[in-house]
Parts: structure tokens; C-alpha cells; sequence
């Protein structure tokens, strides 16, 4: 089911539950910027096709929208077998987890939802469905307060008048509210501070073009859109003082996959001299993922490159296409990775050992 509107300025968050709490509410991400659709999703299929589909994007919202989904599904079950009913849903969970496989936030958020389960299983099925729906609402909350303090240490590294380039889409509704690598940006424009942003389009889907564009023409901010191709010439002109960007999964080393091209965007950042940040919450960290070549990097159909968003065909038939969706930027390229909990520099395995508190990253 579905309700459109014209797309235009609200505080509405881009994921949440129906009012009886039996279905996921989301902005179809995909009809951006030209319209504003509401998607009510119920079935296991409907919430595996938004993931896939792209209807719901940004590592923190997929996050928001698996929790969300898992209590929904949870309400499906109709069995009072505790151990019957904690199958049914793992096997819910192995489904959306299957949607896509590089963003951790994901497979983090499903893992969550079933520990919760797991832990009040003894208590019976009513207890269970309070518990998940609280947790769900929970996750909800921490992703905006992790964003809100991501956007306030993010804040410090930009100067009035800066130039900022960022690529893909990091901003509300990549999340629940407010942001990773845009959270800065319309904190300052809040704040009254002034500077200039260069959104890359982001081939093939045009996440920059379509969805960071649109916030930040509505939240005020002076954006200007580059094609992909265009990010040398900008930065060479002296116009770049940062280069902002969000997070898929980041490995323990640092290494960070995120939307394809952001690796180019990184090796051009450290050529001219312009720090380059990755912003995200400290979820989107994968402890068990030593390095990024451990990282699956999901492969997406050659038509996003070929028809998607042309009128008639832009490639010849049967030319054959490679369109992996994310790629891996070498930690060592990485000026600081923001988090809630601060800014992270290098030796990376070692600051991040510390935010959690670890004495060695497990390998």
C-alpha cells in the first residue's frame, strides 16, 4: 500500500510503525525527490523488497527498518511453542539478512531483536512481543541521540565559508533523523554557520543527485551538484577544504566499505590534501571483520547502469556491465572516522579497541 504526496519540506522520520505496531512505515526512497510515498509494509517479502529495492537505504535506517520488521513479523507468529516461535522468527531474520550483505547494521539490528527474544523466551509470547517492540522503539531513539552527537563532533571540523564535498547520502533519511555525513552540515546551517557543498550524483542510482541534493536544498544550504567525474576539478580549483561521507560497515582496522566511488573520492582527497571523514555510528563497526577485504561486497543488476532512470537505453545490448555496489577506502587514506562517541584518528585498531573497551580486536 501506498500514499503520495508531493515531496516537500517535514520533520516526518523516514522509518516507523503503523499506529497498531503490525506494520513498517517508510518514505519510499526511490521516488525521490519528484514525489513523497508512503509505504505500509506487512510481509516478509514486502519488507525483503524495500531492503533490495533500495525503498530503504543508509546503513542506520536498514538498521531501524529490520527491528522494525522483525516486532511486526514477531506478531505474525502465531504459535504459543516458545521454542517453535523463536525458529519461525530466526528464519524471518535469515531472510531480510539475505537482502543485502555488506551494510552491518543489518545483520547487528536482526541479531539484537533475536537476543531480545531469546532473553525473555521463559516469560511466554506476550512478553516476548512487549519486549521486542520496546527494543525496536529503543533502537529507534539511540540512532537519533548516536546522530545528534556524530552531527556535534562533526561540527568542529568544518569552518565558516568551508567547501565541503560528500558523495551518496548520509543524511536523515539514510538514518532516523538528522544524519551521519550531513549531520554536521544541517547543524551548522542551524547554527547560522555558512559554507558551500558539493554533492556528487553517485552513479548509477544517483543517491547524491536525488536524495543528499534534496535535504539540503531544504535545509537552506548552499549545494552544488557535480558528476561523479567532476570531483578532481573541484578540488584541484582550491574549492574542497573536507570531504564528508558515510558508512556501510568498518572493519577493525579502520578499512571502511561505503557507496561505490567513495574510495575514488578518498585516493583524490589525499592527493590534493584535503581531509577526508568518515561519519557514522559506532554500530556500523564490525569487530569480527579484521580488514576490508574480508568485507562482501554486494553486486547489483547491469540495468542500474544500462535503463535506470533513462528514457530509452544508454549502453548498447549485450555489452556486458560490472555494478558493485559499495567499495572499500584503505584506512590509511582516512583522515578521522567520526563516531558518537568522538573522532577517531589512526592508529585506528587501537582507537577503536578503546570505544569498546577491548584489549585486542578478535581475528
Amino acid at each position: 500500500m501506498d500514499k503520495t504526496k508531493a515531496a516537500g519540506h517535514g520533520k516526518a522520520e523516514n522509518v516507523g510503525l503503523s499506529s497498531d505496531g503490525k506494520r513498517v512505515i517508510i518514505i519510499d526512497q526511490t521516488r525521490l525527490p519528484s514525489k513523497k510515498v508512503l509505504l505500509e509494509l506487512g510481509t516478509p517479502g514486502e519488507m525483503y523488497d524495500a531492503i533490495l529495492g533500495l525503498k530503504v537505504r543508509g546503513a542506520p535506517a536498514i538498521g531501524i527498518f529490520a527491528a522494525c520488521s522483525m516486532y511486526c513479523l514477531a506478531q505474525q507468529i502465531g504459535t504459543e511453542k516458545m521454542e517453535s516461535f523463536i525458529e519461525e522468527l530466526e528464519t524471518y531474520g535469515d531472510y531480510l539478512n539475505s537482502s543485502r550483505p555488506t551494510a552491518v547494521n543489518l545483520s547487528w539490528a536482526i541479531s539484537r531483536m533475536l537476543r531480545t527474544a531469546r532473553l525473555h523466551e521463559q516469560k511466554g509470547r506476550g512478553k516476548v512481543l512487549a519486549a521486542l517492540g520496546r527494543e525496536c522503539r529503543i533502537i529507534q531513539e539511540e540512532d537519533v541521540a548516536m546522530c545528534r552527537a556524530i552531527s556535534e563532533y562533526g561540527l568542529t571540523l568544518i569552518q565558516e565559508g568551508d567547501g565541503i564535498l560528500t558523495h551518496c547520502n548520509a543524511g536523515p533519511l539514510a538514518t532516523s533523523r538528522y544524519g551521519t555525513a550531513l549531520g554536521p552540515l544541517m547543524l551548522g546551517a542551524e547554527r547560522g554557520m555558512k559554507f558551500k557543498v558539493y554533492a556528487d550524483e553517485t552513479r548509477p542510482l544517483l543517491q547524491g543527485a536525488r536524495l543528499t541534493s534534496y535535504e539540503l536544498l531544504q535545509a537552506g544550504i548552499d549545494v552544488t551538484l557535480i558528476c561523479d567525474n567532476m570531483a578532481a576539478a573541484v578540488m584541484k580549483n582550491g574549492w574542497v577544504q573536507a570531504c564528508f561521507v558515510g558508512c556501510d560497515r568498518v572493519a577493525a582496522n579502520g578499512d571502511t566499505a561505503n557507496k561505490i566511488g567513495t574510495s575514488g573520492v578518498a585516493v583524490l582527497a589525499n592527493y590534493y590534501g584535503i581531509p577526508f571523514y568518515v561519519l557514522g555510528p559506532s554500530s556500523t563497526i564490525d569487530l569480527d571483520c579484521h580488514a576490508g577485504d574480508e568485507i562482501e561486497i554486494e553486486l547489483r543488476e547491469e540495468d542500474e547502469i544500462k535503463k535506470k532512470y533513462y528514457k530509452q537505453p544508454m549502453a548498447p545490448d549485450g555489452v556486458k556491465c560490472y555494478n558493485p555496489a559499495f567499495d572499500v577506502t584503505d584506512h590509511s587514506l582516512i583522515t578521522g572516522i567520526v563516531t558518537e562517541k568522538g573522532i577517531l584518528k589512526a592508529p585506528y585498531e587501537e582507537q577503536i579497541r578503546k570505544i569498546f573497551n577491548q584489549k585486542e580486536i578478535r581475528r
